[in-house]
C-alpha cells in the first residue's frame, strides 16, 4: 500500500466535523451531493494508484496522475456537462464528475483504458493517454505546456459568432468554455498569449465565456513555483476576473468555485480561477521526487488532501468515518474490478490501425464539395493575387461556415491586397483583423473548427508561422488523432512565403524553411505557381477541410502574386483563367515540351520555380535540348505517381528546388523516385544553406536560372535516357 494511500484511510476511520458545519440549505450541496463529490475525487485517486501498480506489471504505460488535484471535481460540478472542456493531464477529479453527469458514463473503464494502451478506449483508441469524450464535451488534450489555451480562447470567442452565423455549432449559446492547467504552464509564452487575445477580445466588448483554471501545486517538475507568483502575475490584470480558492478546504472553496462559473456564464468575460491544489507522488511514475524534495516534506502536504477535506464536510453533514472509509474502499473495489476485466484486452496492431484516424482521404466527396465553390465567371486573365481573392469571395458566398482572418486581412485586405474587398462584402463577422500573434491567430482558427465552422486564418509571413508551429503539430494535427476522428480539425491556413521577393527582403520576408511542415503527420501543404491552380486548389483545400476535417496550409508563393508575363515584358504568360475545377490532392500538372516529340528530361519544381523552369525550357530549346516541365503543386502528400509517370517518360529528371539544400522539398522528391525504383539518371539543383540576405545580396544563395540550364544541358548531355 502507498504511503500516501494509508495516511488517507487512516485520516479517514479518525475523521472529524469542521468546526463550522457547511450551510445545507440548497439543495445542490446536500449531504448526497457532496458524497457525488466524494465519490468521484475517490474514483481519481484509485485509477492513479492503480495506473503504477499496472506499470509495474508490465500492463500500464501512463503515470502522470491527478492525486492532490482531486478538487477540480468541483469545477465539473459547477458546470454543464454540455460545457466544452479542455483538460490538462491532472483533471482526473473532474473528468470523474463531469462523468456522473452524464448517464450510462464509464469513467474507471475509460481511464484505465488509456493508462493501458487499449484499442477499445473511447476517445484515443489507445493512441494516448487523455481525459476525453464526445459525449461527456471533453476534448483530448495532449499539453503539458498550455498549448491548448490558444484553442479554448478560439472557442470561446467563435461560441457567439457560430450561432450568429446559424451553423450547426455543437455547444449552447450559453456555454461556458473550460480550460485547464498548471502553475509551471502558467509561465509559458502561449498561455501568456492567449490570456492577452482572451482579453484583447473582451476589451472590445466580444463574447468571450471562457473559465481558465490554474491548478497550482506549486511545482514543474521539480522546479517550484515562487510562492504567490501565480497570484502576482494573474491577479490584477485589467479585464482579467480573477478568483483564488484553496482546494484542501472544499467546504470554503465550492462557493467561490460556483460563483465564479455562475460569473462567466452571464457576463461572458473570462475569468481567471486560481485553484491551489497539492501534488501527491511526485510529477510521474519515473519522477524521484526525494531528490528534490524531502521526506519530510513530502508527508507534511498529506494532511492538505482534497479528499480529506471533503471527508471533513461530509463528517459535519452527519457521514461516519466508517462510512467514509467505506465510500474510499469501494471506489478502489470498482477500480481493481475493472482492472482485472480489462488485462489481456486487445491492442492497436498494425501501422495502418495506428495510423487511420490521422488524415482521411475521400477526394470523390471532397470533388462534389468543391463543385458548391465555384465562382461565377470572371476575368480572363488573372494574377495568382487576383485568382485567390476571387476564389475566397466564390467560398464565402457558398458556405456560411468559412470565416477568412489574420493580421491586416480584413479593412486593409492584406499586405499585399489579396483580401481586397471582402471584409466589406461579407462583414466583420467572416472576415476580419486579428491581434498580432501567430499562436493566438490558429488558436482562433483551431477554436473555430470546434464550434462548427470552416477557419480560413492567414500567416502574414512563413518565417512569422514558425513561432507558432506547435498550434499545428502539437494541436491541430493530433487532435483528429487522439480522438479517434470524433473531433475533426477542419483547418486551412493561408500563408504567403518563399523568396524572390525584390524591393522588400531579408530572410523574414523571404523565407523557403518548408521541412518543418512536410513531417507534420497527416498535414497537407499545397503551393500554387500561377491563379489558375490557385483558385482550384484552394476549392479542394476548404472542401477537404470541410469534408474530412483535413489540416492544410496554403502556401502562397509572394513573388507570383502580382506576376503576368513569363518570358518578356507585356506577354501576360503568368495570367490565367479559373476554370472552376479543383485539383486532387496529390495531382501533378505537366507543362509538355511540345507534341512533335518526347522529351529529353523533366524539370521536377514548384512555386517560383515552375516559371523559372518553364524560361529555362525555352532556352533550352535553343540547344536542341527539350524539356518537360512538372509543377509538384502538392508538397505534402507528395504527388508520387504523376512524378513517377514523368520520370519514366523522359528518362531524366532534374529537380528545381528552391527551397534549402538541406531538409528542402527536393530532398523528398529525389528520395520518391529512388523508393520507386526509377533507373533514370536524377540530379538536383537547390538553394544554398542560408538564410535571405537582403538587397542584391539574395542573388548569392538563391537558385537562379543560369544554375538550372547549366544542370539541364548537363543532364542531357550524359546520364540514362528513356
Amino acid at each position: 500500500m502507498h504511503p500516501l494511500d494509508a495516511y488517507l484511510r487512516a485520516a479517514l476511520a479518525d475523521v472529524s466535523a469542521p468546526v463550522v458545519a457547511p450551510a445545507t440549505t440548497d439543495a445542490d450541496t446536500s449531504a448526497e451531493w457532496w458524497e457525488g463529490v466524494f465519490d468521484a475525487q475517490a474514483t481519481s485517486r484509485h485509477l492513479d494508484l492503480v495506473a503504477r501498480e499496472l506499470q509495474a506489471e508490465g500492463e500500464g504505460f501512463y503515470t502522470i496522475g491527478s492525486a492532490g488535484h482531486e478538487a477540480n471535481a468541483l469545477v465539473a460540478a459547477a458546470l454543464r456537462p454540455t460545457d466544452p472542456a479542455l483538460l490538462h493531464y491532472r483533471s482526473g477529479g473532474f473528468y470523474a464528475a463531469r462523468a456522473a453527469q452524464v448517464p450510462g458514463s464509464t469513467p474507471v473503464r475509460d481511464v484505465l483504458q488509456g493508462v493501458m494502451g487499449l484499442a477499445d478506449e473511447p476517445i484515443a483508441g489507445g493512441r494516448h493517454k487523455v481525459f476525453g469524450h464526445p459525449d461527456l464535451a471533453v476534448i483530448p488534450q495532449t499539453s503539458t505546456i498550455a498549448s491548448h489555451l490558444p484553442r479554448a480562447v478560439g472557442l470561446a470567442l467563435a461560441l457567439h459568432r457560430a450561432h450568429r452565423l446559424g451553423v450547426d455549432c455543437p455547444w449552447p449559446r450559453d456555454a461556458v468554455v473550460v480550460a485547464s492547467f498548471g502553475d509551471a504552464s502558467a509561465n509559458h509564452s502561449t498561455l501568456t498569449g492567449a490570456v492577452g487575445t482572451a482579453l484583447n477580445a473582451a476589451h472590445r466588448g466580444l463574447d468571450v465565456p471562457l473559465l481558465l483554471v490554474c491548478e497550482d501545486n506549486g511545482y514543474g517538475i521539480s522546479v517550484p513555483t515562487p510562492a504567490g507568483w501565480v497570484e502576482h502575475a494573474y491577479g490584477s490584470r485589467p479585464g482579467l476576473d480573477y478568483r483564488a480558492v484553496d482546494g484542501s478546504d472544499p467546504a470554503t472553496a465550492w462557493p467561490r468555485i460556483a460563483e465564479a462559473a455562475a460569473r462567466v456564464r452571464r457576463r461572458r468575460r473570462p475569468l481567471f480561477l486560481h485553484l491551489r491544489t497539492v501534488r501527491y507522488l511526485g510529477h510521474a511514475g519515473s519522477d524521484a521526487e526525494v531528490s528534490y524534495r524531502t521526506p519530510r516534506a513530502i508527508e507534511a502536504d498529506y494532511a492538505r488532501d482534497p479528499l480529506l477535506g471533503t471527508a471533513r464536510v461530509l463528517a459535519g453533514l452527519g457521514r461516519t468515518p466508517a462510512e467514509l472509509l467505506g465510500r474510499y474502499s469501494a471506489a478502489r473495489a470498482a477500480v481493481d474490478a475493472e482492472a482485472t476485466r480489462l488485462r489481456g484486452g486487445r491492442r492497436l496492431g498494425s501501422a495502418p490501425e495506428v495510423m487511420a484516424p490521422l488524415a482521411p482521404r475521400r477526394p470523390e466527396r471532397v470533388a462534389v464539395a468543391a463543385r458548391a465553390y465555384r465562382p461565377s465567371p470572371g476575368a480572363a486573365g488573372r494574377t495568382l493575387a487576383e485568382s485567390v481573392n476571387a476564389a475566397l469571395a466564390a467560398i464565402l458566398e457558398a458556405d456560411r461556415r468559412v470565416l477568412v482572418f489574420g493580421e491586416d486581412v480584413g479593412v486593409k485586405g492584406g499586405v499585399y491586397g489579396v483580401t481586397g474587398g471582402l471584409a466589406r462584402r461579407f462583414g466583420a463577422a467572416r472576415v476580419f483583423d486579428s491581434v498580432l500573434d501567430e499562436q493566438s491567430i490558429l488558436g482562433m482558427g483551431l477554436g473555430a473548427a470546434l464550434a462548427g465552422l470552416v477557419p480560413v486564418p492567414e500567416i502574414q509571413y512563413l518565417a512569422y508561422l514558425h513561432n507558432a508551429e506547435d498550434q499545428l503539430r502539437g494541436e491541430a494535427a493530433t487532435l483528429r488523432f487522439f480522438s479517434s476522428g470524433r473531433f475533426p480539425n477542419p483547418l486551412v491556413v493561408r500563408v504567403a512565403g518563399l523568396a524572390y521577393q525584390r524591393g522588400f527582403g531579408g530572410h523574414f520576408h523571404n523565407d523557403n524553411a518548408l521541412g518543418v511542415l512536410r513531417d507534420i503527420p497527416g498535414l497537407v501543404l499545397a503551393c500554387p505557381s500561377r491563379g489558375d491552380d490557385a483558385a482550384a486548389m484552394l476549392r479542394t483545400c476548404v472542401a477537404a477541410a470541410a469534408t474530412d476535417g483535413t489540416v492544410a496550409v496554403f502556401l502562397e508563393p509572394i513573388a507570383l502574386y502580382h506576376r503576368r508575363d513569363l518570358h518578356a515584358p507585356g506577354d501576360g504568360g503568368w495570367l490565367s483563367a479559373d476554370d472552376a475545377g479543383h485539383v486532387p490532392v496529390g495531382a501533378a500538372r505537366l507543362h509538355p515540351a511540345g507534341a512533335a516529340a518526347t522529351a529529353d528530361l523533366t524539370l521536377v519544381s514548384f512555386g517560383n520555380g515552375v516559371p523559372m523552369s518553364l524560361r529555362v525550357a525555352r532556352r533550352l530549346a535553343g540547344h536542341g535540348v527539350r524539356a518537360d516541365v512538372l509543377d509538384l503543386r502538392w508538397l505534402a502528400p507528395l504527388p508520387v505517381e504523376d512524378l513517377l509517370a514523368a520520370a519514366r517518360t523522359t528518362g531524366r529528371v532534374l529537380v528545381v528546388d528552391e527551397t534549402r539544400h538541406t531538409g528542402g522539398v527536393g530532398e523528398g522528391v529525389v528520395t520518391a523516385l529512388v523508393e520507386h525504383g526509377f533507373g533514370g539518371a536524377v540530379a538536383r539543383v537547390s538553394s544554398a544553406d542560408s538564410f535571405v540576405p537582403l538587397g542584391p545580396a539574395a542573388a548569392h544563395v538563391l537558385l537562379d536560372e543560369d544554375e538550372i540550364e547549366k544542370a539541364a544541358l548537363t543532364l542531357a548531355g550524359g546520364g540514362a535516357g528513356p
